[in-house]
């Protein structure tokens, strides 16, 4: 069975209960759900950790992408980071850029805008050629190491996406002989200033964070406790939604002090991971997810790579 744009947007965004996971559900263009909702959001999807040039897990995430951003008619591809393995890229011109990037995500569901931010792979190699290929190709946008973006929700409602670099609030990588230069060069103390300055200004119904590292993660790196000291408390005094991240290869959800929590660091190899104390869901499944935006609910879907929706979860606008 075929389904129009309209009626798979609305059968796969829904806040349910229960959802049948069985089968390719992608690959047939159909969820399973309980009850539809208006199709109508700021649709997009985010993922992380990907580039490698093409291996078998990176394409498979890449297809299942591809899909789901005609069917959702995404708006743009949030990536959390960990664009090139294992040591970034050198400059504007390395193959990289096209054997991790163009020649795989050639749908052209995903020639949209990608809101790109560095990782700590990426900083291994030349941060800069990153910022500088956004000037070379226009669907990579990285104007800047830490920006926003104010976006709109279908109806006028907005709602800012505040991108971050987690990277210089990591202590160890300081002393880094790879990426403690570049490292060094960054001002964590002002970029934390920055990050206040944007939340308090805000006037957006929906603040949402998108930064490489977890605060709290079950995956392999585990918690982050520059950003628990940090971070956390200023998403929890300005009332964030919801925080993205990657670094650890695996899809999690978790809660911690009223924020969620998503970490998806799926987009190519993945890595064993657990449910910890804050954990809601933990998976080592390569993936990516689909979010979608509305005026008073933001739904997620975590997708592997053959299509199979293997968790789904809403978080309201209105935090208690």
């Amino acid at each position: 069975m075929s389904l129009s744009r309209r009626e798979f947007v609305r059968t796969l965004f829904v806040a349910t209960a229960q959802v049948a996971l069985t089968g390719p559900l992608l690959s047939r263009g159909l969820f399973a759900a309980s009850s539809p909702t208006s199709p109508e959001g700021l649709n997009f999807l985010v993922f992380g950790d990907w580039g490698r040039k093409g291996q078998k897990d990176q394409l498979d995430v890449a297809r299942q992408m591809g899909i789901a951003a005609d069917q959702i008619g995404a708006r743009f591809i949030v990536s959390v980071g960990d664009n090139f393995y294992d040591y970034g890229v050198s400059s504007v011109d390395d193959l990289q850029f096209k054997t991790s990037f163009e020649q795989v995500y050639t749908a052209p569901s995903l020639q949209v805008p990608w809101q790109v931010i560095l990782g700590n792979h990426d900083y291994r190699g030349n941060c800069q050629a990153q910022l500088d290929y956004a000037k070379v190709n226009t669907r990579w946008n990285m104007p800047d190491r830490f920006f926003v973006r104010n976006e709109q929700i279908p109806g006028g409602v907005p709602a800012d996406l505040i991108y971050i670099d987690t990277n210089p609030f990591i202590h160890s990588y300081a002393k880094d002989l790879r990426m403690g230069a570049q490292i060094r060069s960054q001002d964590s103390t002002k970029q934390l200033g920055w990050i206040e300055e944007q939340l308090a200004k805000s006037t957006a119904p929906w603040k949402i964070v998108i930064g490489h590292h977890p605060i709290y993660s079950g995956g392999e790196h585990g918690d982050t406790p520059e950003l628990i000291e940090h971070l956390l408390p200023l998403l929890e005094k300005y009332k964030v939604q919801a925080y993205f991240a990657g670094h650890d290869h695996d899809l999690q959800h978790l809660q911690a002090g009223g924020v969620n929590l998503f970490g998806s660091g799926a987009g190519s190899t993945v890595r064993p991971t657990k449910m910890i104390e804050q954990s809601k869901y933990s998976k080592s499944q390569p993936g990516f997810m689909a979010v979608s935006l509305k005026p008073e609910l933001m739904e997620i879907r975590m997708i592997d790579g053959s299509g199979q929706m293997i968790y789904q979860t809403s978080v309201t606008q209105k935090l208690s």
